[in-house]
């Protein structure tokens, strides 16, 4: 029985289809006979960005004023549920000023390679940390009676070709590493919305994908709510809906809905589906009736005070030689600031998640109001390749010869990363790197402050006496960065994520990002730390890794039980005293591993985290729970959770290189008989570098063989303008939309282009409020596969610049 059944049983059949997609970009549509109202979504989600009321598209830069909070890529460094929880409140207070409904994010995908330019908007490489943060983010939100849309699901980890590649994923890393986070996430805090991604998975579009959607999302996981399309990823509109797509953002104009219907009409879809998909979304709809009754409120002020808080408990201390931090004034002496992002901060990435924020923290005004004397300079410019680089070195040396300590920003400008392109190295612009060397040259107390949503390389680390990760920490992290810098507060955040010694190092190097449209994991769960450990790797700074300006002492560890059987629970307990002379937090991470196994195995693997606050000679007992799936793996052979009997070791530890206490427990099990041994035949998995998979040794690894795409025929609405076969008709498109994006401010041209030069023709369509029609789609087709001729090919050339110019309009209305 739907909950909704008499209400449903009240609509037309148009009025249900016209329900499953947007009334325009952000609205879902009324139905205002019945009572039903509209709502409004919004993107997050690190903040509220909701579009200017003049403009009638996307937004991006014309949005109200919002607090640009923490992004993920930092907030997950506090491995601090609480202060997510905090977080996701005041998003939502945020969101009920503004009468939005749902607010678009949290994103748990995996951290695949530090190369994704999307990476700042994830929180881990690890699924256990990502998916408890989103857990608790989530919970905060709906906790007002706002709802989220947990993203993007799954398997999206690039953002070349993201909307017609291939994530080809065995179903181990899948289960264990890919939707872990996704299952934490629904099954503990029940997203009102999960958002699927634009990529296929395993050779099927995540928006038609039945066995993602129903069978794990709804069947296994047991979610509630409705499944929204990412912006533009519906493929096929009635397969999507059949699989367990509810909801087609934005609006395709009646064009996805006119197929729903006509679906039903002729039999292809069975209405009972359709209005299993209405009920869903009904009772998203009605859940916001109440909250829109009253108008709300928020403190601007309160809310850019808990953004600091939030980027101060998370920023990481790296390093800090000779304990040269906190710094402390010294009289007669000053220190030295240096860099551009010092003043104005590189605070949030570049693309849907742009806030428009209530303020910024300038760091000069936080340097000047702090203990120090200070002196700053420029030292480079926000845009790389500035010719007047030397002058700005000349200045920064002169400034910092004199200082007691250089205090440099350094980090990536929005040119370097964003979303719609995944970065090309890990290198910080060249100007950077040459500065910092300068310095160092010139004053022996460097201090160096990264500012950037992924890990980059630091070919002067030996040269600094300290760094300072600050990622993109919202529109307050340089006020927090000088409390951390002074000793207001004490440094407490720990990497989310490891940042590895080299780009070659890293598990998937040389295969990411792909331009063919299959990308293959072949390093299968061998992800983030898993990998360097597995192979035995040095890295630069290794995942959990954070330093403190006091010192802890871990004693005393036990378990409440030494034998368990399959399916309990195991409680383990261990002391923390804090030996310093300064108060401070400590985050203790729990590992379980498994020495001897039939299946390969990461070295350990993280199942628990507390953080605890203490006091100087303070000690408390912490309780970590692990869950019987923390001794489990994905058998492939039964496609369920099973244990394999034998010893395990519990880790518990400061980072995953840096164990304090270790425990063993003897679990007992019935699923041995069903566990195959694989040490043959996925030999380069237990005793191999994964990364060096072949295509054979990944094919072993799937029952039927590997789920590539199917091949694209050249008159489908999935090819994209760049790869169609007449070039020059391509590059007019792209400097159509160039010459559009490139003036406006608060988007990236660049990103913009790359992304609608790798967009399917279909989403100009579905995405244009039908001004692009599925008739100059196919007319553009047919240019590029040569099959329009003679008056064909004139009457189409006709046609195309009428294209571009509807295309241009739409461009503008972004």
């Amino acid at each position: 029985m739907l909950k909704y059944q008499e209400l449903i049983s009240k609509m037309t059949l148009d009025e249900k289809a016209g329900l499953c997609s947007g009334k325009d970009f952000w609205h879902l549509k009324s139905v205002e006979r019945l009572g039903i109202p509209e709502i409004m979504v919004c993107d997050g989600p690190h903040g509220l960005r909701k579009q200017n009321a003049e403009n009638d598209k996307i937004g991006i830069g014309n949005s109200y004023p919002a607090t640009c909070f923490p992004t993920a890529s930092l907030s997950a460094c506090s491995w601090d549920r609480e202060l997510l929880f905090k977080m996701g409140q005041a998003l939502g207070e945020e969101c009920l000023a503004q009468e939005v409904s749902v607010l678009l994010g949290p994103g748990v995908n995996m951290k695949r390679s530090p190369l994704c330019g999307r990476n700042f908007e994830y929180f881990s490489e690890d699924p256990e940390l990502a998916g408890n943060m989103g857990a608790a983010f989530i919970a905060g939100v709906q906790s007002k009676g706002v709802g989220t849309a947990l993203k993007h699901f799954a398997g999206n980890s690039q953002e070349m070709r993201r909307m017609t590649s291939n994530s080809v994923i065995d179903d181990r890393a899948l289960r264990e590493i890919y939707l872990r986070a996704f299952e934490i996430a629904v099954t503990r805090s029940q997203p009102y919305m999960v958002m699927n991604a634009y990529n296929m998975l395993n050779g099927c579009y995540c928006s038609e994908n039945d066995k993602l959607q129903n069978s794990i999302l709804r069947d296994e996981w047991g979610f509630k709510g409705a499944v929204v399309s990412d912006w533009g990823a519906v493929n096929k509109r009635v397969d999507g809906l059949r699989a367990g797509n509810d909801l087609e953002m934005p609006s395709s104009a009646g064009v996805g809905d006119k197929r729903i219907s006509d679906a039903v009409r002729n039999g292809e879809l069975d209405e009972a589906v359709l209005d299993k998909s209405v009920d869903r979304l009904l009772d998203i709809i009605m859940k916001s009736v109440e909250i829109k009754k009253k108008k709300y409120t928020y403190s601007k002020k309160a809310h850019n005070e808990l953004a600091r808080e939030i980027a101060a408990q998370s920023i990481v201390l790296l390093k800090n030689r000779d304990n040269i931090l906190p710094l402390k004034r010294e009289e007669g002496a000053y220190t030295a600031v240096i860099g551009a992002f010092a003043d104005q901060p590189r605070y949030q990435g570049a693309g849907s998640s742009v806030i428009n924020p209530t303020m910024i923290e300038s760091g000069r005004r936080a340097f000047n109001n702090s203990p120090l004397n200070v002196k700053f300079a420029e030292g480079y410019s926000r845009k790389p390749g500035n010719k007047n680089q030397d002058e700005y070195l000349i200045e920064a040396c002169a400034v910092a010869s004199g200082a007691a300590n250089a205090v440099i920003f350094a980090g990536l400008p929005d040119e370097c990363e964003s979303e719609g392109f995944d970065r090309k190295s890990m290198k910080l612009p060249k100007e950077q790197n040459d500065l910092i060397k300068a310095v160092s040259k010139v004053n022996p107390n460097v201090i160096v402050v990264l500012q950037g949503g992924s890990p980059v390389l630091m070919p002067w680390l030996n040269r600094v006496k300290a760094v300072v990760n600050a990622y993109l920490g919202g529109q307050a992290v340089n006020a927090a960065v000088v409390d951390i810098i002074t000793g207001r507060q004490n440094p407490c955040g720990k990497l989310a994520e490891t940042y590895p010694a080299s780009l070659k190092d890293t598990p998937c190097a040389g295969r990411y990002p792909v331009s063919r449209k299959d990308a293959l994991y072949t390093e299968s769960i061998f992800t983030g730390y898993r990998y360097y450990e597995k192979t035995g790797k040095g890295v630069g700074f290794p995942f959990g890794h954070g330093l403190s300006y006091t010192e802890f002492e871990y004693s005393d560890i036990s378990a409440d039980r030494k034998e368990l059987s399959a399916g309990e629970s195991c409680r383990v307990s261990f002391k923390i005293r804090n030996t310093g002379r300064t108060a401070g937090a400590e985050i203790a991470q729990v590992y379980v591993s498994k020495p001897e196994s039939r299946v390969f195995r990461a070295k350990k693997e993280l199942k628990g985290f507390d953080k605890v606050f203490l006091e100087p000679g303070e000690e408390k007992t912490i309780e970590i729970e692990l869950e019987p799936r923390a001794f489990m793996f994905w058998n492939t052979a039964e496609d369920s959770w099973c244990a394999e009997s034998g010893e395990y070791r519990i880790l518990v530890g400061a980072s995953s290189r840096d164990i304090r206490l270790e425990e063993t427990v003897e679990l007992r099990s019935g699923d041995d008989a069903l566990i195959p041994d694989l040490r043959e035949s996925a030999a380069v998995y237990f005793d191999g570098d994964p990364a060096e998979a072949t295509e054979d040794d990944f094919r072993r690894l799937f029952k039927d063989g590997l789920p590539l795409a199917p091949e694209i025929a050249s008159d489908d609405l999935n090819v994209t303008i760049e790869y169609g076969r007449d070039k020059g008709l391509s590059k007019v498109i792209y400097y159509t939309v160039d010459s559009v994006l490139k003036p406006r401010g608060g988007i990236s041209s660049s990103m913009m282009a790359n992304t609608l030069m790798q967009t399917p023709v279909r989403n100009f369509v579905c995405m244009s409020g039908g001004l692009f029609t599925e008739d100059m789609a196919d007319g553009l087709l047919k240019i590029f596969d040569g099959s329009a001729t003679g008056e064909g090919v004139a009457k189409i050339a006709r046609g195309v610049p009428n294209a571009l110019i509807n295309l241009k309009k739409f461009l503008k209305t972004i």
